[in-house]
Order: structure tokens, then sequence, then C-alpha cells
């Protein structure tokens, strides 16, 4: 059983039957990420450098061949951020900048794959809400994804010149403590225990073969 697993109960979460008011308890306080402000960004790059650090297995046979390359996490590292509150209005002008980790897989020139460690830097220029002043701050995160389809060995600087496909997703986001309404604590079901039933196969064979015996002429 799981929540998901043919589990039925007032205190599990689902979709709600009849009038949501039915089971409301109390008031709870959680403390969440509140997201006042999210943008998503795509874009192509072309001719982009990649340039190869922590190669592995260490010293390749050069030149390199490009197989691959994709980010390694969902998240991207924002940096020389600036904030530009714009008059009269309760938007502000986000730039910074956005880097991805990113994992090279290569083979070398007698043929052994390797990988290696590199990154591909956004600098983004975008209009955003902005929470009015407070004493919490809050903080611009990103989340981006990137695939590399093809690129080509530079053997002058040891890198790839690369096309890449970049998704990256500005968000504003503060730590808060908020108030929402509760049915009380959840129940959790036992969790169903994988088993592959190697027999079940085997077992469902008939005791005899079916159908017509041999017929005499």
């Amino acid at each position: 059983m799981s929540f998901f697993s043919n589990f039925s109960s007032d205190h599990c979460p689902g979709p709600i039957t009849g009038n949501p008011l039915n089971g409301l308890c109390e008031k709870v306080c959680i403390q969440a990420e509140k997201i006042f402000d999210a943008g998503i960004i795509q874009t192509r790059l072309e001719n982009y450098t990649l340039v190869l650090t922590d190669l592995t297995p260490e010293c390749p046979t050069y030149p390199l061949t490009f197989v691959s390359a994709r980010s390694i996490t969902g998240t991207g590292t924002v940096s020389d951020l600036s904030v530009e509150r714009q008059p009269d209005s309760c938007c502000a002008r986000v730039q910074a900048r956005v880097t991805i980790p990113v994992e090279v897989v290569y083979t070398d020139a007698c043929g052994r794959e390797g990988k290696a460690l590199s990154t591909i830097t956004l600098n983004e220029d975008v209009l955003m809400y902005v929470p009015s002043a407070s004493v919490m701050p809050f903080s611009v995160t990103a989340v981006a994804s990137c695939v590399v389809p093809e690129g080509v060995f530079d053997d002058s600087n040891n890198s790839f010149t690369v096309s890449a496909c970049v998704t990256c997703i500005l968000k504003v986001a503060m730590q808060v403590e908020l108030l929402v309404p509760s049915y009380g604590y959840c129940a959790i079901p036992p969790a169903q225990e994988y088993s592959q039933e190697v027999c079940s196969g085997f077992f469902e064979l008939p005791l005899y073969p079916q159908g017509k015996g041999c017929c005499k002429k």
C-alpha cells in the first residue's frame, strides 16, 4: 500500500470528495518557500565553448571526439545579481549570471570513452515582480537544464565548440511561515514491497495440454 495504491482514507492526500470543509480541524503554521514570481527562458546557444576540467580518465589521447553533454543537476548557480526596482511599480529589473554544471562525454583518439566537467553560463536581464522591503530577505534562484546534441573539438585550447539547448527558470522566493487550514496529521499506510513472482507463469499452465488428442485416420 501507499498513498496512491488503492488506499482510501480521509487522512491521506488525494482528490476531495463532497464538502471540502468537512474534516477541517485546525489552522496550521508551516514553514515553506513562497514563490513571488517565476519566469522561463529557453534559448539555443550556437558556437558555445565548453572548457573541459576534471577529465576522467586523466591524460586522454588527443584529439577528442564529442559524444554528448547534458546538465548534471536541475539547479543553476546565480551570481552577479542586480535588482533594480522600477519607479511606481512592483516590478524590478533583475540581472543575473546563471551557471549550469555540465557533464561531457567523449572518446579519445584510441577509442576510449571519457568524461569531463564544464559549465554553461547565461546572462539574464528580465523584469520580475519583487516583494516590498521587509525583515525577511527574498532570493533569486534558478532551475536550469540543458542538452548538447553536437560539438566539435578545438585542439587549440582543448575544448569543445557546441550547440546547446538551454531551459532556465528564474524564481523570486522567500522562506516564510504560512497559516493554512488542516485536516490533521496524515495517515501513512504500510508500503507494499516489490516482489517478482518467478513461478507465476509456470503455475498458470494447465496440467495437461489443451485441445484434441491424436486422431487416427
